[in-house]
């Protein structure tokens, strides 16, 4: 049996390796670097892969290590696996997984799960959780439940996997207050009006720095995190991301309605006017922030809570004291506009399948503990010290030193948690110094909730797109976007996109997407 899951485990990945752009497969094997037997003290060891972003790796016996096997009763072990927008994370991964070393826990990407189910490399969780993950399976939503049964390629409705829930609107529009009040302007609450502020922006110099280098707004490359545009629109998105909603009655994807052609004519005609960064398509990450925390950028889109980091780090870089609230969501003339909230993003964890009892049950605490809300705050802070420090008899999160911090790859705040634990969270972080942008994130957080509206797309599964990797990745969106925003193309060559997506699978993703929505959520 075992030789026979080990075999199936490399088979997936192999698929995974060949097609790497594509959908992934994530794979578990029976002879990874654990042990299946437990240490002296009875405890068992589990390896888990998740994002890291350079922070060091969770190694046996170390801090981390002993700060989870205090809370869960399981030592566990996290190398380091240079994250790098996940391309390289999925590519060690399936290395692992074809070697016969797959993870006893991990993140799966780009659908990769797929393969590994239907080829009995993941262990089937449905009746586990109940028994043996009461706190978790009690956390999440029977309605979440269900979307995750639709992630069952075999289509038995079995549950392979923990999803990540976000049972609230993240995400918003930001715009600096403290610019309005300098130039006497109001909230803007219709695109007109969000115009003129964007010409004041530009013209009427609102850092007081007397040079012309203020940037109205703007976003990144591959016309991504400028949401508040598109939003406008009544377009699905997130993160630039075109998603599903129900347009004209039917599901269909935002990239390809008549609202994502005058959502791209719009931000074209900002764009011309330089009211965009010009930039915009060439920002990655780092030089976007860096606009922002140099007092340059006056509407970002972004996390609520970033209103805290946003709000330090410029004051640190400059002196500033920004003000970001969170913004309306604007509808132009004859739209309704919304931020896209989907509660459900795809999976958090899967596990590898095992004949061992003892890892079995090892894995089930570690999913208990992470859906117990008595654990959730240690889970965020970490360990004294090195991820945090008390202050005024409060917990205080240190800053981000990844030469020193191990990484804490169990972070249910982040992918569980409800919006008061959130909110809680930063309460309770204040301090006398901080507390003007811990009430700015707050306050951002709270403002943004009416304007979210949950995209009949929430939870759908990447396998819709199976087989059709280019438009998972949206390559033939995002090379008419970014030429119609320039004006490298014209408005008009929208139509011709829609053509060409329909006829490279668009039509078949479509109807996937259909059939999925109409099964699982009619």
């Amino acid at each position: 049996m075992r030789a026979k899951r080990m075999m199936a485990a490399a088979l997936a990945a192999g698929m995974v390796l060949s097609s790497l752009t594509g959908c992934g497969s994530s794979a578990k094997t029976e002879t990874n670097g654990n042990a299946d037997t437990a240490n002296a003290d009875g405890t068992v060891d589990l390896e888990m892969w998740g994002v890291n972003e350079g922070y060091l790796p969770v190694e046996k016996g170390g801090d981390v290590y002993n700060f989870y096997k205090e809370l869960t009763g399981v030592g566990i072990t996290q190398p380091y696996v240079e994250w790098n927008g996940g391309s390289n994370y999925q590519q060690q991964l399936n290395l692992k997984i074809s070697a016969g070393e797959m993870p006893d826990i991990f993140l799966p990407v780009n659908g990769m799960e797929g393969d590994l189910i239907k080829n009995g490399a993941l262990l089937d969780l449905t009746d586990l959780l109940p028994e043996k993950a009461p706190h978790l399976w009690n956390s999440v939503p029977e309605r979440v439940w269900d979307i995750v049964r639709s992630y069952d390629p075999t289509g038995e409705g079995r549950i392979y996997g923990i999803p990540d829930v976000r049972p609230f609107t993240p995400y918003t529009g930001m715009i600096r207050q403290d610019w309005l009040d300098e130039l006497g302007l109001s909230m803007p609450t219709t695109q007109e009006e969000f115009v003129e502020v964007l010409r004041a922006f530009k013209t009427q110099d609102p850092n007081g720095n007397g040079a012309a280098d203020e940037l109205p707004t703007g976003g990144r490359q591959d016309a991504k995190w400028m949401d508040h545009l598109f939003a406008m629109y009544g377009v699905a998105l997130q993160e630039g991301a075109p998603d599903w909603d129900i347009y004209d009655g039917e599901l269909t994807y935002s990239a390809v309605t008549p609202n994502m052609k005058d959502a791209l004519g719009f931000i074209h005609e900002l764009y011309e006017e330089e009211l965009v960064d010009p930039e915009t398509l060439l920002n990655d990450k780092a030089a976007w922030d860096g606009k922002i925390n140099s007092n340059r950028v006056g509407v970002t889109f972004r996390f609520a809570q970033d209103a805290l980091l946003y709000a330090e780090s410029m004051e640190a870089a400059t002196g500033v004291k920004p003000n970001w609230v969170s913004m309306p969501a604007i509808s132009a003339p004859g739209y309704e506009s919304f931020y896209t909230t989907k509660q459900v993003n795809g999976l958090a964890w899967v596990a590898r399948n095992t004949d061992s009892q003892e890892k079995i049950d090892a894995v089930m605490k570690v999913f208990d503990a992470y859906g117990n809300p008595e654990y959730w705050d240690d889970f965020y802070y970490g360990i004294e010290g090195m991820h945090c420090e008390t202050v005024d008899g409060k917990k205080k999160q240190k800053p981000d030193d990844k030469t020193t911090q191990q990484k804490l790859v169990i972070m249910p705040a982040n992918s569980l948690a409800d919006l008061d634990f959130k909110i809680q969270l930063y309460e309770d972080m204040k301090t006398e110094d901080r507390a003007w942008a811990i009430d700015e994130a707050v306050k951002a957080m709270k403002d943004v909730q009416p304007y979210g509206k949950v995209i009949a797309g929430d939870g759908m599964p990447s396998s819709v797109y199976n087989g059709y990797a280019d438009i998972l990745n949206r390559t033939l969106y995002v090379e008419y976007a970014s030429k119609i925003i320039t004006g490298e193309y014209d408005i008009d060559k929208f139509d011709e996109f829609v053509e060409k997506w329909y006829a490279s699978g668009g039509e078949e993703v479509t109807k996937a997407a259909r059939e999925w929505y109409q099964k699982t959520l009619q």
